[in-house]
């Protein structure tokens, strides 16, 4: 998962609370960023107000003018944040023909842009029993779109060692500082030998632009249907990862038949594309699985680093879901069970 999460939408928890357009009641770095999209908007501005809450140093805000009109600002601190990859990725989604925000105006010193604002809610916010299947082939029809655009050499590459920073994340933020637990030499060692398979399996796997947090937090109820948010870290990488990011979220889970309905369905459809799956379904699955277990680690270790490092503790609150992704894919194949028996050895269950 990326370090920026979301915006357009509010966590039922969250402390935000919307702003009065008062000056005086916003902070300097939210009075400088409204002072600039006045400039931008030559004064149209009724209203300036949190969009969203965020596991960055970026945040979101919704400018509404007196016409009615609304727009997007991001405030990304330079010195924490770089604007440059967002604009660019931005670029790479409307050229593959999707609907991301465009760029009105950017002020890439101070860390300001000025944004078309693609809505308010978000997949996760309406999906449900019955619009769930629609919903879901909107989504894997963009991501088809988007992985048929990939260009070698344009992305960085989702390396060996990206992947494995990523999964060091999980014993060095969820168990060292979370749990409070320091892992035995056995327990390390068996851990290493599944993050080597993961990493393998990934690496094995045909490459394609990789948005990194393809999940319907991120995706806008819109016209066209969805509008894509957070891609900002978007990479080169395995064929699997978004589908993944999208079939076993963070926040809603599905029934594992339902979920490989979908998956099949983006299999068959990803043939027909041209696009490089393996020809065997099994086969596939096999790879979707191991990446998505790369990524459920990596989660885990994030939300505790958001945690003690951000102040941010509301998404310690969805650990166990990950917990649960991990304990159904390592008891499904023999090459993982050294992973089930570390969780076994923390005490790790889905339902803590």
């Amino acid at each position: 998962m990326s370090r920026a999460l979301y915006w357009g939408k509010l966590r039922a928890d969250s402390t935000i609370r919307t702003m009065s357009t008062t000056a005086t009641e916003l902070d300097p770095r939210a009075r400088a960023a409204r002072d600039w999209a006045s400039a931008q908007l030559r004064g149209d501005i009724a209203d300036f107000a949190p969009a969203s809450a965020d596991a960055s140093f970026r945040r979101y805000f919704r400018v509404t003018g007196h016409t009615g009109g609304s727009w997007i600002v991001m405030d990304a601190p330079p010195e924490r944040e770089n604007v440059v990859p967002f604009i660019a990725v931005a670029q790479l989604l409307h050229e593959a023909g999707l609907h991301a925000p465009r760029v009105l105006a950017e002020d890439r010193e101070r860390g300001y842009l000025l944004l078309t604002d693609l809505g308010r809610q978000t997949f996760l916010q309406v999906l449900d029993e019955g619009n769930a299947d629609r919903l879901m082939q909107d989504a894997i029809t963009a991501l088809l779109r988007w992985q048929q655009a990939s260009r070698p050499g344009v992305l960085p590459p989702y390396d060996a060692d990206l992947l494995q920073r990523e999964l060091d994340l999980f014993p060095d933020w969820y168990v060292a500082r979370h749990l409070r637990r320091a892992l035995t030499p056995a327990q390390r060692e068996a851990l290493s030998a599944v993050n080597r398979r993961l990493i393998a399996s990934a690496l094995a796997q045909p490459r394609v632009y990789v948005h990194r947090d393809y999940m319907p937090r991120n995706l806008m109820v819109s016209a066209p249907n969805p509008g894509i948010l957070d891609f900002q870290d978007a990479v080169e990488g395995p064929i699997s990862y978004d589908l993944v990011s999208l079939l076993r979220d963070a926040f809603r889970s599905w029934p594992a038949a339902r979920v490989e309905t979908w998956m099949r369905s983006y299999w068959m459809q990803a043939r027909q594309a041209g696009l490089p799956v393996d020809a065997d379904f099994d086969a596939f699955r096999r790879a979707c699985d191991w990446m998505g277990l790369q990524r459920h680690l990596k989660v885990i270790g994030i939300f505790a680093r958001i945690h003690y490092r951000d102040g941010k503790p509301h998404y310690l609150a969805d650990v166990p879901r990950f917990i649960g992704y991990v304990r159904q894919i390592a008891e499904r194949y023999a090459e993982l069970a050294a992973l089930l028996w570390l969780f076994d050895e923390l005490d790790l269950q889905a339902g803590q």
